[in-house]
C-alpha cells in the first residue's frame, strides 16, 4: 500500500461521520483563533490605557516667578494629564488615600505633586536655593508588573516636556536677565549725565521756585487781612439783620389790627362827609333866605317910596334918599355884619363839606390798601428772618474761609521754608548726580559672579529641572519575577488539559457500575487531583529554589496555586465529562480566551471589551492576580475573595461533572462504537 492510498484511507476513517468532520474543522481553526484572537488582544493595547485607573494627587501651593508672574504648575500639569485621558485618572485629596487605593488595588498607580513643585521649578532664580522638581510615582507589581514600564514611560514622557518647558523658559529668563542688566548699566550711566545736567537746571528753577514762594506768602498775608475785615462786617450784617427782623417782627404784631381800625376810620370819615353835606345844604339855605329876606325889603322900601311919591308926600329926591338911607342902613346895621358872617360860614361849611368828602374817600383807599400793607409787612418779616440767618451762614462761612486762608497762609510759608530747602537740596542732588555716574560705572563690574558649585547647582537645575521620585509597595526582582504569576497560572492549566489526553476522564467500568453518579464522578477526578497537586509541588519547588523566585509568602503561594490546580481541574473534568470529546475544544478555547483576558501581560483595563468580560468570568484571570500578592508581598485582604472564587469554581466543575456522568451512565450506540476515542 503506497503512502498517499494511507493518508486517504486514515482521512477516510478520520471525516467518518458528522462529529469527526466538526472535530477537523476544529482543530482547523485553531491556529487562526490562537494566532488571531491574541494578535486582536494585544494589537494596540496603548490605546487602551485610558480604562487604568490612576490616583493624581496635587499638593501644590504654587509660588511667585521672578518676573512677578504666578507660577501654579501643579495644578497646570494635572490638568494636562486629565485632559489628556492618557490614563482613568481619579483626583484624590491625599497621598495617604492615594496609597491606600493603590495597596487595595482599587488604583493600579499613583502620581503625586508634591507641595513645593512649583516652587522648585521657580527657584533657578536664585543661585542659592536652586532644587529640583519631584514628581512622585507609586506603583504596585501586585497589580501588574509590566504597567511599571508602562507608568516609567508615561512619567518620563511628562518629565521631558515639563523639563524642556521650564528649563527652556528658566534659561531664556536667565539669559536674557543678563543681556538685561548690561542693556540697564549702560542706560543707567547715559540716564546719570543727564540727571546731573537735569539738577543743575533745578538748581536755577529752586531759587525762582524759592523767590515765587516768598512772594506767595507775603499775598496769602494781605490775604488774612482783608478776609479778617470781610469777616468783620459780615458779623454786623448779620446782628442788623437779626435786629431788623425783631422790629419787623414786633411791627407786624401792631400791624395785625390796622385793617380792621382803618375800616372803621373809613366808616366814620364817611358818617362825617355826609352830616356835613347837611350842614351846607342847610346855610346855604339860610343865606339864600337872608338875601331874599334883604331884597325884598329893599323892594318893599322903593315901592313905598314911590307910593309917597306917587301920594305927593315925597318928593322923588327924597324917596331916593329914603331908599338909599334904608340900604345904607342895612349894609351898616347888625344884620349886615350877620350876612356876611353868614356867608363867610356858608363858604366854610362847603369846604368842610368837601375835605370830609375827601378824608371819607381817602380813608375808604386806607382801609382798601391795609391788608396789602400788612401781608407786605409780614412778608418783609419773614425776609428779614432769612437775611438773619443767611448773614449768620455768611459769618460763620467767612470764619472758615479765614481759618482756610490763615492755613494757607501758613502753608504758603512753610513752601516758602521747603522752597529754599529744595534749593539747598538740589545743589546737593547736583554732586549727587555725579557721584551716581561713577557708582554705575563701579557697579557695572559687579554683576552676579557664581562659583563653580553655584553654576554646577543651576546648571542641573536648568538642565534637568524635574526628578522623578518613584516609591514601589512591592516590587518583582527580575522580568521573569514579573511574568512569574501569568506563566504558573497558565502551566497549571495547560498541564492539566495534557491530562485529558493521557487519563480519561471516567472509565467504562465505572459507568457500568451500580455506584452513585455522584461517587463515580468524584473517583474519577481525583486522579487528575493527585497528578496536578504533584504538578504545582514540583512546580513551586523549581521556581523557588532553581530559579530563586522568592516569593514574599512560599507556603501560602503553595497552597494557593494547588488551590487553582484543584480548581481547573474541576472545571477542565467537568467540561469534557458533561460535553464530552468536544469538551476538550471548549478547554482549549477557553485557555486561548485566559491568555489574553487574565491580565498576564498588559493590564485586563487595556483589553477590548469582550475580553474585560471573559476577565471577569474565567478564573485565571483572578489565580493571576492572587498570585501576585503572594509572591510580591502585595495586600493579602483581596485574596481571601479570591479563595472563595476558586472553591466556588470548583464546585462548579463538579457540578458539571456529576451531571456528565449521569448523563453517560446511560448507554448509547455511540458509547460501544463512538465517532472520536475520547
Amino acid at each position: 500500500m503506497t503512502v498517499l492510498r494511507l493518508a486517504g484511507s486514515e482521512l477516510k476513517r478520520m471525516t467518518y461521520g458528522l462529529l469527526p468532520k466538526l472535530t477537523i474543522l476544529a482543530l482547523t481553526m485553531v491556529p487562526l483563533l490562537y494566532g488571531a484572537v491574541y494578535l486582536y488582544a494585544n494589537w494596540d493595547p496603548y490605546k487602551n490605557m485610558d480604562r487604568i485607573p490612576a490616583a493624581l494627587v496635587v499638593e501644590d501651593r504654587g509660588a511667585d516667578a521672578a518676573d512677578g508672574t504666578r507660577l501654579d504648575a501643579g495644578n497646570d500639569v494635572a490638568q494636562t494629564l486629565v485632559d489628556g485621558h492618557l490614563f482613568d485618572w481619579h483626583r484624590v485629596s491625599s497621598p495617604a488615600e492615594a496609597d491606600e487605593g493603590v495597596r487595595t488595588g482599587t488604583y493600579s498607580f499613583s502620581l503625586t505633586l508634591p507641595a513645593d513643585f512649583s516652587a522648585n521649578l521657580a527657584s533657578p532664580g536664585s543661585f542659592d536655593s536652586a532644587q529640583q522638581a519631584m514628581l512622585q510615582v507609586t506603583t504596585n507589581d501586585a497589580n501588574n508588573y509590566l504597567l511599571s514600564t508602562i507608568v516609567d514611560k508615561v512619567t518620563t514622557a511628562v518629565h521631558d516636556a515639563v523639563a524642556k518647558q521650564v528649563g527652556t523658559e528658566t534659561a531664556a529668563k536667565l539669559l536674557t536677565g543678563y543681556g538685561t542688566i548690561h542693556t540697564q548699566l549702560a542706560t543707567a550711566s547715559d540716564g546719570a549725565a543727564q540727571l546731573a545736567e537735569g539738577l543743575d537746571a533745578l538748581k536755577g528753577g529752586a531759587a525762582q521756585l524759592a523767590d515765587g514762594t516768598a512772594q506767595v506768602s507775603s499775598g496769602a498775608r494781605q490775604l488774612v487781612a482783608g478776609q479778617t475785615q470781610l469777616r468783620d462786617g459780615a458779623v454786623r450784617l448779620r446782628d442788623g439783620s437779626a435786629q431788623l427782623a425783631a422790629g419787623l417782627g414786633s411791627l407786624e404784631q401792631k400791624a395785625a389790627t390796622l385793617p380792621t381800625d382803618t375800616q372803621r376810620l373809613a366808616d366814620g370819615a364817611a358818617q362825617v362827609a355826609a352830616g356835613n353835606a347837611a350842614l351846607n345844604d342847610r346855610v346855604q339855605s339860610a343865606v339864600a333866605a337872608a338875601d331874599a329876606a334883604d331884597a325884598g325889603l329893599q323892594e318893599r322900601v322903593r315901592a313905598s317910596a314911590q307910593k309917597l311919591v306917587a301920594s305927593g308926600v315925597l318928593t322923588q329926591a327924597q324917596a331916593d334918599r329914603m331908599v338909599a338911607d334904608v340900604a345904607g342902613a342895612q349894609s351898616s346895621t347888625p344884620a349886615s355884619d350877620a350876612r356876611a358872617q353868614l356867608h363867610t360860614a356858608a363858604a366854610q361849611v362847603q369846604q368842610l363839606a368837601t375835605g370830609s368828602r375827601q378824608v371819607a374817600d381817602g380813608a375808604a383807599q386806607l382801609a382798601a390798601g391795609m391788608p396789602a400793607l400788612t401781608s407786605a409787612i409780614g412778608q418783609a418779616s419773614d425776609g428779614a428772618a432769612s437775611l438773619s440767618a443767611g448773614a449768620a451762614q455768611l459769618a460763620s462761612g467767612e470764619q472758615a474761609a479765614l481759618d482756610g486762608t490763615q492755613r494757607l497762609a501758613d502753608g504758603a510759608a512753610q513752601a516758602s521754608d521747603g522752597a529754599a530747602q529744595l534749593r539747598d537740596g538740589a545743589a546737593r542732588a547736583d554732586s549727587g548726580a555725579h557721584d551716581l555716574a561713577d557708582g554705575l560705572a563701579a557697579g557695572a563690574g559687579k554683576v552676579p559672579n557664581p562659583s563653580a558649585q553655584q553654576t554646577e547647582d543651576v546648571s542641573k537645575v536648568m538642565g534637568d529641572p524635574v526628578a522623578v521620585d518613584r516609591v514601589s509597595q512591592t516590587a518583582a526582582g527580575s522580568y521573569g519575577a514579573g511574568l512569574a504569576p501569568f506563566f504558573l497560572s497558565l502551566s497549571m492549566w495547560v498541564g492539566i488539559f495534557m491530562l485529558t489526553q493521557a487519563m480519561r476522564p471516567v472509565t467504562l467500568r465505572a459507568l457500568a457500575s451500580n455506584a452513585p453518579a455522584w461517587k463515580v464522578a468524584v473517583g474519577g477526578w481525583l486522579p487528575f487531583v493527585a497528578v496536578a497537586a504533584a504538578q504545582a509541588t514540583l512546580l513551586t519547588l523549581v521556581v523557588d529554589f532553581a530559579l530563586g523566585l522568592h516569593p514574599a509568602h512560599p507556603v501560602l503561594m503553595w497552597l494557593f496555586l494547588l488551590l487553582g490546580g484543584v480548581a481547573f481541574s474541576a472545571l477542565i473534568h467537568g467540561i469534557i465529562s458533561f460535553v464530552g470529546t468536544a469538551g476538550k475544544f471548549v478547554v482549549l478555547v477557553l485557555l486561548i480566551l485566559q491568555l489574553v483576558s487574565s491580565g498576564g501581560t498588559f493590564p485586563w483595563e487595556m483589553t477590548p471589551e469582550p475580553f474585560r468580560i471573559a476577565h471577569q468570568i474565567l478564573p485565571m484571570g483572578y489565580v493571576v492576580n492572587g498570585m501576585r500578592h503572594l509572591i510580591y508581598g502585595g495586600d493579602l485582604s483581596g485574596v481571601l475573595p479570591i479563595v472563595v472564587g476558586l472553591i466556588g469554581y470548583t464546585l462548579l466543575g463538579g457540578l458539571l461533572n456529576v451531571l456528565g456522568t449521569r448523563k453517560n451512565m446511560t448507554w448509547r450506540l455511540k458509547t460501544l462504537q463512538p465517532e472520536i476515542a475520547v
